[in-house]
């Protein structure tokens, strides 16, 4: 097993025969020691694994960042314009979702596994609780495209009171 730490040395153990019987008392105590040092190491890869995966996360939420600045900074000088985007409108709310479904099981992952706490769920409270999420992320996305609805409904309505007030006065 290699350490995939950057720039660390990969390591190795070194098995030392003992002189006494295999069935002594040190004869345990150096297994069970061997034992647990393969199982630090073992902690140790799957820690560094976890830190490369944390790592490529933290890139990829530094470019959406970085994407939804540039979208708003578009929408603030599009702002007198109508545009629909129901297509992405619904893989915003998709993307958001799953968004926060991540940051709930990095929220869980950080707690201590020894502390117990009201707020653990077993599997079908856990299973309703992400049904209820969906649901409401689906009826938020509805309300959003309601209100974008309303709003291309009430500059149209705008835009014929204009035509209107021109065809009067001519």
């Amino acid at each position: 097993m290699a350490c995939r730490s950057p720039g660390s040395v990969s390591y190795s153990v070194v098995i030392i025969p003992l002189k006494t019987s295999l069935y002594s008392l040190d004869a345990l105590r150096f297994y069970l020691w061997i034992k647990r040092m393969k199982d630090l190491e073992k902690e140790k890869d799957a820690l560094w694994s976890g830190l490369e995966i944390l790592e490529k996360a933290r890139v990829w939420y530094l470019q959406r960042l970085e994407e939804n600045r540039i979208q708003q900074d578009n929408t603030e000088k599009q702002r007198g314009s109508c545009f629909k985007g129901g297509v992405a409108e619904a893989w915003s709310c998709l993307l958001r979702s799953r968004i926060q479904r991540v940051n709930g099981s990095l929220g869980s992952v950080m707690k201590e596994p020894n502390v117990t706490s009201s707020s653990n769920l077993s599997l079908p409270d856990a299973v309703a609780d992400s049904d209820l999420r969906w649901r409401n992320t689906e009826l938020t996305q509805e309300v959003s495209d309601m209100n974008h609805q309303i709003s291309t409904l009430e500059l149209e309505k705008d835009a014929l009171l204009e035509q209107l007030d021109e065809l009067q006065a001519l």
